[in-house]
């Protein structure tokens, strides 16, 4: 389905903020069907981005990789 949106796992390299959100956006977008929502869709196209854009980030904050060091929480 999204299937331009990139691999943010790089071996135990972190995600940059902005690449987990590029690719929220990118899911929200492909999903509504909107690439620029209406005014009055904003809050919630935006509700959603912040939304996914976190569970990316748990998603990724969780991961073991097998020979790298686990990050301190």
């Amino acid at each position: 389905m999204c299937r331009s949106i990139k691999v943010l796992r790089e071996g135990a390299t972190p995600a940059p903020d902005e690449d987990i959100e590029a690719a929220a956006r990118q899911f929200v977008r492909k999903i509504s069907g909107f690439s620029k929502p209406a005014a009055h869709n904003q809050a919630v196209f935006d509700e959603a981005v912040e939304e996914i854009a976190a569970a990316s980030q748990r998603l990724l904050d969780g991961l073991e990789i097998k020979g790298a060091a686990r990050k301190a929480s």
